[in-house]
């Protein structure tokens, strides 16, 4: 970091931090007492901070890691600073934790910025303090900063064993990521991921010399077309057939393969994945999940993927390989016909937009659901063109993580795809100064909107008393 840049970015990083206060004072004046999820969070973390470890709330199906770092922050802060107990575990200084998760969240992006483009010479200071501010407004994720919920601290201990993996500090990486599974133990996906990341790069090294032997074959080691997919496909799984090359492998990951092996002695203790109340988290094959994050992700990064070029391309590789969409429609089609859930909350629950983008595209019409196929493949040729910098074994991990990441959930919840759309974007090379000033225009446009909807367009269910309020 350039002395000029790191000023800027200190100077950025403090104005965030201020301007966050500001909203979040403002937020908790309007809804003081727990909203929705709160309710248990808060109830929960109350417990512990009465030291009541034992206690816990049935309904509550993540680990405690959101709990135990509250304590560990608020209760020497209650010592230093004399604060009473109702006054150091109240609801606002509960929520202020996942604001300082928030601000970690915005350093921890600027790091991995500027690790993973540290190669690209054209990229200015500015390019790289703009992308990670952006970053750190992504609406899912910056609505959630202001309410405790886990998404702030999940997000931080993920993208903090990412750096630490990409800087060759994988023990600390692992432990950062068991501190990431306490929060959510999905993210055990993204602690397999950092693994894969050493299992492509060792591939990737390996299939160079592969292909440096025949010399009448073009040299690459990106994605290409799907002859050189199977090829690669097919070097992977002679690869891992050799006991000397599973063994350096495993030397290369044993902090992460012991995490694994601990979430697997966790899954047969617990009897599965969640905790407490499993009666609304149910384990199915919703493929279909796969084309709402492929959506998801065109839209939020509508400055990129959207634009005539990229249009022109996508139709250009329709028109050069018909048969290969035609497939890939047809398997879609089929996936969406035998494989759509839909969760009993996305048609009840009309505090979140879930419900009306459902209720007002899905269900308009029995064909909607087939009629949108075009647009997921459309949505997933942009993602995986835009990662095409990537190398062909990074995009297959990569990929197998945002599958197992997707498809298992049943819910249609867009706080799940925050962790897969931020590897994504961090990933992608660096946008142009233009393209990243649009994106965080969309932000700051959705951010609002959803500031505003949530505090002033509050609603009454009927028989009840209690204010609601609209949420992502």
């Amino acid at each position: 970091m350039e002395r000029p840049e790191g000023w800027c970015f200190s100077a950025l990083l403090s104005g965030s931090f201020l301007l966050s206060c500001l909203l979040f004072s403002h937020i908790s004046r309007q809804q003081r007492q727990p909203y929705m999820d709160e309710v248990f969070h808060v109830s929960q973390a109350q417990q512990y901070c009465k030291g009541h470890f034992r206690q816990w709330d049935p309904m509550i199906t993540t680990l405690p890691g959101l709990y135990l770092v509250s304590v560990g922050l608020l209760k020497p802060a209650a010592w230093l600073f004399g604060w009473s107990q109702d006054v150091a575990c109240s609801s606002g200084m509960l929520r202020f934790v996942n604001l300082l998760f928030g601000i970690g969240n915005l350093y921890l992006l600027y790091l991995l910025i500027c690790k993973i483009h540290h190669k690209n010479k054209a990229a200015s200071g500015f390019q790289r303090i703009l992308s990670p501010l952006t970053l750190s407004m992504f609406p899912p994720l910056y609505f959630f900063t202001f309410l405790y919920y886990t998404d702030s601290g999940s997000t931080f201990f993920t993208l903090f064993m990412c750096l630490m993996s990409l800087y060759g500090r994988h023990t600390t990486a692992a432990l950062l990521g068991f501190c990431a599974f306490l929060f959510r133990q999905t993210n055990i996906v993204w602690i397999v991921f950092c693994a894969g990341g050493l299992v492509a790069e060792k591939l990737t090294e390996a299939w160079k010399i592969e292909l440096l032997k025949k010399k009448d074959e073009k040299v690459t080691t990106s994605v290409g077309s799907l002859s050189e997919l199977l090829k690669g496909l097919k070097f992977f799984v002679g690869y891992l057939m050799s006991f000397n090359n599973i063994t350096m492998l495993l030397v290369l990951t044993w902090p992460y393969a012991i995490l694994v092996l601990l979430f697997f002695g966790f899954l047969v203790f617990n009897g599965g994945v969640v905790v407490g109340d499993r009666s609304n988290h149910e384990v199915c094959l919703n493929f279909p999940q796969i084309f709402y994050f492929f959506s998801f992700t065109l839209v939020f990064s509508s400055p990129y993927l959207l634009s005539p070029l990229k249009i022109t391309n996508f139709l250009r590789s329709v028109w050069r390989r018909p048969v290969h969409y035609i497939l890939l429609t047809a398997v879609s089609l089929l996936l969406v016909l035998k494989f759509t859930y839909v969760h009993k909350y996305l048609q009840a629950d009309n505090r979140h937009y879930p419900f009306y983008i459902w209720q007002r595209i899905f269900q308009r019409h029995e064909l909607v659901k087939y009629a949108l196929v075009p647009g997921y493949i459309f949505a997933g040729w942009s993602f995986a063109d835009s990662l095409k910098s990537k190398s062909m074994f990074w995009n297959l991990m990569f990929f197998v993580c945002v599958f197992v990441a997707t498809v298992p959930q049943k819910l249609l919840e867009f706080r799940y795809f925050i962790l897969p759309y931020l590897i994504y974007r961090l990933n992608i090379p660096l946008p142009s100064i233009p393209r990243q000033l649009l994106e965080a225009g969309l932000y700051v446009v959705v951010n609002t909107l959803t500031i505003y909807l949530f505090l002033n367009k509050t609603f009454h269910w009927p028989g009840s008393d209690d204010v609601q309020r609209f949420m992502w």
